[in-house]
């Protein structure tokens, strides 16, 4: 096990909010915006979420790390949050089948964390001030210091990462000889998004964020799909321009999470960073078309404007959150196309919503129609 000392560090708050704590992970400094996630397990999903870049992930589960690290469990190819700020730091792991401690695994990745703080205060704060940036530093005790580097740290609002977590090269995933093909657009996906599609016999062609709609249907896909993915996406022109051509041609299309925004923003419906997103693995959401409800994994913290998707002539809403309304899910008028808020592949969360990929499938085959 590599050695590990707990020495001081510090969690500063955009406004001037302090916090006293422990090193863990690397020692060094990292910065983004503080958010907090309500699950009370899969932490190394969320940790290699795609969806997580650039934020500081405050988990609210009091114990991390406790049953270790499995190689399976990854959601990307690397660590994608910018920090960690947790309660309690277990490094000695129960599970057998776990490969290696936390602190390897933060240590191998470079990650700057900080543990023994208290969570509860911590995430009350959030919630009352709204999400904002944050500095994590074992290296830095100077707090003048650590508030000029956090003045210097962009908001997330305006911000476009999909392009930094994307896949620079298209690749296959699946089986050559699957009944359907999709053609994934990578704005930050999760892998088990993918196998998602396999478990469906569906072959996957998945494609950098950039990507053209021409260059897509190269691979002559029965539908085509839209993923999740970090930042804002009322600056990503290049994305919606892609779906506006999908949909032009009246392709099957499912979107999820940015995927979602974006369809909105296609068919020029604004989106809004929120003040303090969802993000957990129990949120309920109602199905207003099938009429039943679901509990979900969430994960997001722009959404689309409420008010302009009801007054929208070019889509319904099929899907609304029971905590606060807000829309979860749409689909477009006289389209083969839809779109859901939260994460119906669930890894980690209830599998309540998966039945989006199966109709997904429906629609692909022509079986499902609106």
């Amino acid at each position: 096990m590599t050695n590990y000392t707990k020495l001081p560090a510090i969690l500063l708050l955009a406004d001037g909010t302090v916090f006293y704590g422990k090193a863990a992970g690397k020692i060094g400094t990292t910065t983004g915006e503080i958010c907090f996630n309500t699950g009370m397990t899969g932490y190394q999903e969320i940790f290699t979420d795609p969806s997580y870049f650039g934020q500081i992930m405050v988990t609210t589960n009091a114990h991390i790390g406790n049953y270790g690290i499995h190689k399976d469990e990854i959601e990307s190819g690397s660590i994608k949050i910018a920090g960690l700020v947790c309660k309690n730091y277990n490094i000695i792991y129960s599970r057998k089948e776990a490969t290696e401690s936390i602190q390897d695994y933060f240590q191998n990745d470079n990650l700057v964390a900080i543990s023994d703080i208290d969570t509860r205060a911590l995430v009350r704060h959030i919630r009352d001030k709204g999400a904002m940036n944050a500095i994590i530093s074992s290296e830095i005790t100077d707090l003048e210091e650590l508030k000029q580097k956090l003045a210097d740290v962009p908001s997330m609002e305006g911000l476009e990462l999909s392009s930094k977590v994307s896949t620079t090269e298209p690749y296959f995933y699946g089986n050559p000889e699957a009944s359907l093909k999709v053609a994934a657009l990578d704005l930050g996906i999760k892998k088990n998004i993918l196998r998602s599609f396999e478990n469906r016999d569906i072959y996957v062609q998945v494609f950098p964020a950039k990507t053209t709609f021409a260059e897509m249907e190269k691979f002559s896909p029965d539908g085509y799909f839209i993923s999740n993915g970090p930042g804002d996406p009322s600056v990503m022109p290049y994305a919606v321009e892609t779906i506006k051509d999908i949909l032009a041609e009246d392709k099957p299309l499912f979107g999820i999470c940015l995927g979602h925004q974006l369809l909105a923003e296609a068919n020029g419906i604004g989106t809004m960073k929120m003040f303090n997103g969802h993000r957990g693995l129990n949120h309920p959401v109602k199905n207003i078309i099938k009429n039943h409800c679901e509990v979900t994994s969430q994960n997001h913290g722009f959404g689309v404007i409420p008010d302009e998707v009801r007054n929208s002539d070019k889509v319904e809403i099929t899907h609304v959150n029971l905590n606060d309304k807000s829309i979860e899910g749409i689909r477009v008028k006289g389209k083969k196309a839809f779109s859901v808020q939260y994460h119906p592949e669930s890894s980690p969360g209830p599998h309540d919503s998966r039945y989006l990929f199966d109709d997904f499938v429906e629609v692909m085959k022509g079986d499902l129609v609106w």
